[in-house]
């Protein structure tokens, strides 16, 4: 469902100046200065220890396709990226996925299958690859601590989350069994820092950001500003997935269409109706359903269970109808 700004514009440009910084999870990421990234894991659907989802790991281990994980130089640093082909009879497009807030996480890998299973070769790099105390990534990185990964993700350079990525871009556009098409897709913290890479390489076909926010070009703690010189290096179309409770993110939306447009840049943004937050892992179909209230359940505990069942729903079929959108416009590149 499409909620057009014109209904909602006022409102929600009010709670901007109430809300201040509002990135996901950790922060805007930013075209100069991604140093104002803040991290609020109760904003979050999943904990950021849970790296591990079993149902996203069973899933994938039942995949037909082809995957491996393979490390892409990048200067002195390697970044170890997830990869899985198609089973197609013509060259594909490749999809990049920036992973959320938590990391590479089995999810993003069985997203990254997904997006094989339609069709695309997808590869999802570990952007905390070399970041951790032995020399490895994202796993590497949690056993310092529950908390470990989001900051490690919160300090790394701008400079150095592009290069990875442009780098990652060449490698599988290179491949082969490639078009030489290049798309990029990120979720949360990965939604904002899709946005930002769209302002480093223009040659993107698309971007497709999941509840993130534009670069901005605020001063810490100060109401949120775009950073139109970063967005008027874009030359991909930008398409936005957003979810109705989520003012946070949402907020950010007016301005960024108003600048865009001031630039005569695409960008598209869609507001799934109850969603919340997160909705493309929190309502995938093989997600576990919240449990009922229990017969003998106090008032608290039914209302709580209920709102957890209504959520769980709005953010299943937020998923299926974004699901659906992402498909048909990688169709059409």
């Amino acid at each position: 469902m499409k909620i057009h700004l014109n209904r909602w514009q006022q409102a929600v440009r009010k709670a901007q100046a109430a809300v201040g910084l509002l990135s996901c999870a950790i922060g805007t990421a930013t075209a100069q200065d991604m140093s104002h990234h803040h991290m609020d894991l109760n904003a979050d659907p999943t904990a950021e220890s849970e790296i591990t989802q079993d149902w996203a790991k069973e899933k994938l281990a039942k995949s037909p396709r082809h995957r491996e994980w393979v490390k892409i130089k990048n200067g002195t640093r390697e970044v170890n990226s997830f990869i899985v082909y198609p089973e197609v009879s013509k060259k594909a497009t490749a999809v990049v996925v920036i992973h959320e807030i938590f990391g590479m996480s089995d999810w993003v890998q069985q997203m990254t299958d997904e997006l094989a299973e339609a069709g695309y070769i997808a590869i999802a790099p570990d952007l905390l690859s070399g970041m951790g105390p032995n020399g490895g990534g994202t796993a590497d990185v949690a056993t310092k601590g529950s908390n470990a990964v989001g900051q490690a993700i919160r300090a790394l350079p701008p400079d150095q989350i592009a290069s990875d990525l442009n780098a990652v871009a060449d490698y599988v556009s290179k491949l082969p069994a490639a078009n030489g098409k290049v798309a990029v897709g990120g979720f949360c913290w990965g939604g904002s820092t899709t946005f930002f890479f769209a302002t480093r390489r223009p040659s993107l076909k698309a971007a497709f950001v999941f509840y993130g926010s534009a670069p901005d070009d605020n001063a810490q703690g100060q109401p949120y500003t775009v950073d139109k010189p970063a967005l008027a290096k874009i030359g991909a179309p930008v398409y936005g997935f957003y979810a109705e409770n989520d003012m946070r993110i949402d907020a950010t939306v007016p301005p960024t269409v108003d600048a865009m447009k001031e630039l005569k840049r695409i960008y598209d943004p869609v507001t799934y109706a109850g969603a919340g937050h997160g909705f493309m892992r929190a309502g995938e179909p093989n997600n576990p359903a919240p449990a009922a209230a229990a017969p003998d359940a106090d008032e608290a505990a039914a209302k709580k269970a209920a709102n957890d069942q209504a959520m769980y729903k709005a953010n299943r079929k937020a998923h299926d109808d974004a699901w659906a959108r992402w498909m048909a416009i990688l169709a059409k590149i």
